[in-house]
């Protein structure tokens, strides 16, 4: 693709350049044209005169030179070499460990022992042999509560120390061991509560010998299932019948018995209850998720319309909120100077009321709205003179907004690209999470013996002091403690391995989170060019190359991975740190001072704009790399430079950029949010439909999804567009650093800008009056 092949389409009025540059070949179009004579001075005069004009463009000469006219420039360079050789060695090297982290984690982890429940035999409740009893049942609960310091001190891990066993179906009402002599032991126990191994018909043990051994409960109470557990019911524990006070190891008062179960297992059962919420609204999911993906379609459809219209209507919805603006403050001077005039002949002041914490009483005072009128007066005017002076950089961020719209309707395939992103993170996400789990799961568990009634001073000397295998634990091995039972205490840490699980764990995470900004490192700089390569191209949308998008992402990925994985390092260090002070702040919270608290919100904010800096200066930089090919230190100081050669007309498209998009995402997000909280409140009925809202257990949480949801389709399609202004925005400093507007330099941006910027594109009839 050259710019002398073809002709500038009408919007451009440059069509005539090449109709010059083909009446005479022996001239190419862009190289510069010799003078002498008498016109050599007019020429030179020129020529000083529009340095002069560049120089007024660009002062500052201490953020570099502008860039210079290049004749073979005509957008993103094809011929380029690799960049940042070293940092993509490192970057390889980080992920060839993180999959050997990935794949030992998975060959020493079992993600069972935290998905289903085991009983005191080490077997899975649920699956296997048990596969009709997933429910574990606690024979009792009071010792979770009473014994938790005796077992964790003594063993450095905690296991409720009694029997547990898998149960069809969890205990729903009160039962207590007591017995008269002659009394059958069917009568006693609950034989579905039992351990497997006991047949209550046909023992010849006692109620006593079989109490001892924990083979039964000695009672238990109203119970539901909690992710597989067996927890007590709070609301019925009131209603426990008096002769619990006869069972033996209980508290003789049954106010006693309620008061330790509640306290020593309340934020047991809060957290598994907390789980079971999650399973009601996964199971809302599961039936409202057609519904939910409507929505989320509307979303999109809705986001992509706004996109297309902002190329029509952006002048209009700019102006609209920057003059809502001026006019909420307009009525706020007026409003404050009502309240001002109303409180006159009040002879209260500040001085009299001093220092309250009642802010309505200071609303009465004359001097708080005289304030207020001050405070708005002034905003007001900074507003109108920043308006009056900035108008015409208003314009060119308006001209190019419109022109980024112009572009993504050339590119439609640029709106999917998102899609690639969001896979690719939730590759990231989802191999973060498995491998995080397998590791916190990895190595074998460890069994040792524990006397479940300690209170026995043949059983002092057993806890903790043997290992054990649970499926082949033999109680009679210890005839002086029949309480004797082989319990899970912890994973086993003593390989090289294990000892190293929290290091593992660390490297998993800071590799996710360099994972996760290179792939949307790479997503920027592949949008980047394909809309640089549109911006540069002479003829458009003719002379724009073939599949952009798809040219764009391999060059990327052949030649700057390097640089795309230094810029996601620097940008995960800052965030690293960030996740430590964080860490501190949380462990510390409780011993701060109001001094260390106030140096803390300080350290946390600086890095929190670190971070945004380091964010803005990496987007400029790769789109540096794509139109260049060089690597990210460079990249990133060109692009500074040229930003700060043009301070203020980045503040501005910044600004107006953003309300833009904040005007659009509230839009999609509001418009979206509205409709599916009139739908799934059962507002709007849906005929011929299983569905209605009365099914859900929790219907806002299909409307808080669809409200997230929208959010990020909205931020996925406007981060396509913020990208494109970007891009187009650079290109255009570029364009007027590079060109003069004459023959052989004729600018590239469209003709709309041209006019903001009084600018124009010689013509070959202009051309031959100067001849």
């Amino acid at each position: 693709m050259t710019r002398a092949g073809g002709t500038q389409d009408a919007q451009d009025g440059t069509g005539d350049l090449h109709q010059a540059a083909v009446s005479d070949p022996a001239r190419p179009l862009r190289e510069p044209v010799t003078t002498s004579g008498p016109r050599e001075a007019h020429l030179r005069r020129k020529k000083m005169g529009r340095k002069k004009e560049e120089e007024e463009e660009n002062p500052d000469s201490k953020y570099g030179e502008p860039a210079e006219f290049d004749p073979s420039f005509i957008g993103p360079i094809h011929k380029r070499g690799c960049t940042d050789i070293i940092c993509c060695i490192l970057f390889m090297a980080v992920i060839l460990g993180y999959i050997a982290v990935g794949i030992l984690a998975w060959l020493y982890g079992d993600p069972r022992h935290v998905l289903y429940p085991k009983n005191s035999t080490g077997w899975f409740c649920g699956i296997g042999e048990n596969k009709n009893r997933p429910n574990l049942f606690y024979f009792d609960m009071l010792k979770c509560a009473m014994s938790v310091n005796i077992i964790a001190s003594a063993l450095n891990g905690f296991q409720c120390p009694t029997t547990q066993v898998c149960v069809e179906k969890c205990p729903s009402t009160f039962g207590a061991a007591l017995y008269l002599p002659g009394m059958p032991l069917v009568e006693i126990f609950n034989q579905d509560l039992c351990v497997p191994s006991i047949d209550l018909k046909t023992t010849p043990l006692t109620v006593s010998e079989i109490l001892d051994k924990e083979l039964c409960p000695s009672f238990y109470v109203p119970s539901s299932p909690v992710l597989g557990r067996c927890l007590p019911v709070f609301k019925k524990l009131d209603d426990i019948p008096s002769n619990f006070s006869l069972v033996p190891g209980l508290p003789a008062s049954v106010n006693d018995t309620i008061s330790i179960m509640k306290n020593g297992t309340g934020d047991l059962v809060s957290g598994f209850n907390a789980k079971e919420i999650g399973v009601r609204i996964f199971e809302d999911f599961a039936s409202a998720w057609p519904w939910i993906l409507i929505c989320l379609l509307i979303a999109m459809v809705v986001s992509l319309l706004f996109l297309l219209l902002l190329r029509f209507t952006a002048p209009v919805m700019v102006w609209v909120l920057i003059f809502g603006v001026l006019a909420a403050g307009a009525y706020g001077i007026w409003h404050c100077y009502w309240e001002y005039d109303n409180f006159k002949k009040l002879s209260a002041t500040i001085s009299d009321i001093g220092f309250t914490t009642d802010f309505n009483i200071y609303l009465e005072v004359q001097e708080t709205w005289l304030a207020f009128l001050i405070i708005i007066s002034v905003m007001e005017g900074i507003l109108l003179l920043t308006l009056i002076f900035l108008r015409t950089r208003i314009l060119i961020a308006i001209a190019l907004i419109q022109e980024a719209s112009k572009t993504i309707s050339h590119m439609m395939s640029v709106l999917a690209f998102p899609l690639v992103t969001f896979v690719l993170l939730l590759v990231c996400v989802a191999y973060w999470g498995t491998t995080a789990l397998y590791l916190a799961t990895s190595g074998t568990p460890v069994y040792k013996v524990v006397a479940l009634n300690s209170t026995m001073s043949s059983c002092q000397g057993v806890n903790g002091t043997k290992t054990c295998d649970p499926q082949n634990f033999n109680a009679s091995d210890y005839p002086s403690c029949p309480s004797a039972s082989c319990i899970f205490i912890k994973y086993n840490d003593e390989g090289l391995f294990q000892r190293n699980l929290f290091n593992l764990q660390i490297y998993n995470a800071v590799a996710f989170l360099w994972c996760a900004n290179f792939v949307i490192a790479v997503g920027q700089c592949t949008l980047a060019g394909a809309f640089a390569s549109y911006y540069w191209a002479f003829k458009k949308p003719d002379d724009v190359p073939t599949f952009p998008l798809c040219a764009a992402f391999m060059r990327t990925l052949r030649y700057h991975v390097g640089s795309l994985a230094f810029g996601a390092l620097i940008l995960t260090l800052v965030q690293i740190v960030r996740i430590v002070l964080e860490y501190i702040d949380h462990k510390t919270r409780s011993a701060q001072n109001a001094v260390a608290r106030f140096i803390m919100c300080c350290l946390k904010c600086c890095l929190w704009c670190l971070e945004k800096f380091i964010k803005f200066l990496n987007r400029n930089a790769y789109i540096m790399i794509a139109i260049y090919g060089k690597n990210f230190c460079v990249s990133a100081k060109n692009a500074f430079m040229l930003l700060m050669r043009n301070a203020i007309r980045v503040v501005v498209l910044d600004k107006v950029t953003d309300l833009l998009l904040f005007f659009g995402k509230l839009l999609v997000v509001g418009g979206v949010g509205v409709l599916s909280f009139f739908f799934f409140s059962g507002r709007i009925p849906v005929p011929d439909s299983d569905f209605s809202s009365g099914s859900l257990n929790y219907y806002w949480m299909p409307i808080i999804t669809v409200v997230f949801g929208s959010y990020f389709i909205a931020h996925g399609f406007f981060s396509v567009y913020n990208m494109c202004v970007d891009t187009l925005f650079l290109c255009f400093l570029e364009d007027l650093e590079r060109n003069d507007g004459s023959l052989q330099k004729p600018y590239l941006m469209s003709k709309k800008l041209r006019q903001i910027l009084n600018k124009s594109n010689e013509s070959p009839k202009q051309r031959k009056r100067k001849d």
